[in-house]
């Protein structure tokens, strides 16, 4: 799978920076650490096949429990936004934060192959920002969430929104230290998004439906697409919104405020 999209080359280029610094690129070693959860080494001892099987993920997920900690003792509220390209998920942060404003201090960690058009979208709403430009890689792994959140500094009491890499393959399988995963589609996708990629909606917490506004125009059954992601996920909850009408935003800023500790 990261063979052929890429991010499993060594050596790769990772930038993290805020909207107006300079662009930095630091070497970020994969070293085919991240293709798949494990890593299937054969050789062969006359005629038999020996197959050793290595956790690839212990690295990450160590680091994913120390963000975890970190994120837990400053009570901020982490969330690992992920989706297909196109969802919409920048302009529901967009929306969010200023629906928040006042209320709750949000940050953000963008996380795009390239260009800090999102970050700059996001800094125009006032909140701390950091994009991490991955290169080739098609997704964010917690060391890069470390990073970025120490160059964030995120404020005790607050929310911080990752939004990962546009890809609904390999972001499921990387634990960031977030509290939930929430996957967003929107209905210009298809309904049939949770059988295409069962993974990610089986690891998500929160499906956010977007683009609702567009039902009458497209072929999108709201039902159906809930039935195909709890037969993968019985405990997936859904949010129907149109991000760009406003509608349904109020049940999402809700679910945010029920979860950030007083």
């Amino acid at each position: 799978m990261c063979d052929t999209c890429g991010c499993g080359q060594p050596n790769e280029a990772v930038t993290i920076r805020k909207p107006g610094e300079e662009r930095h690129s630091h070497p970020h070693h994969h070293e085919h650490d991240h293709s798949h959860p494990h890593d299937h080494s054969h050789s062969h001892d006359h005629g038999r096949e020996i197959v050793i099987e290595t956790d690839i993920l212990a690295k990450n997920n160590l680091i994913a429990e120390r963000n975890r900690g970190y994120f837990e003792a400053k009570n901020i509220f982490t969330l690992n936004l992920v989706s297909s390209p196109g969802s919409g998920k920048t302009t529901i942060l967009e929306k969010t934060i200023s629906s928040l404003k006042n209320q709750i201090t949000c940050a953000v960690i963008e996380g795009d192959q390239q260009t800090m058009n999102d970050a700059d979208r996001i800094d125009a709403t006032g909140a701390a920002v950091v994009q991490v430009n991955t290169g080739t890689g098609c997704h964010l792994d917690s060391n890069m969430v470390n990073q970025g959140a120490k160059k964030l500094n995120v404020e005790n009491d607050s929310i911080l929104f990752i939004e990962n890499v546009g890809n609904l393959v390999c972001p499921a399988l990387f634990d960031l230290g977030e509290a939930h995963k929430v996957v967003i589609i929107s209905v210009t996708e298809g309904d049939d998004k949770p059988h295409k990629y069962p993974t990610m909606f089986s690891v998500s917490d929160i499906c956010i439906i977007n683009k609702i506004d567009l039902l009458p125009y497209v072929d999108f059954d709201v039902e159906k697409c809930k039935e195909y992601a709890r037969q993968v996920n019985p405990n997936i909850k859904f949010i129907e919104i149109s991000a760009t009408k406003g509608d349904g935003l109020n049940t999402w800023t809700e679910w945010l405020h029920s979860n950030v500790k007083k």
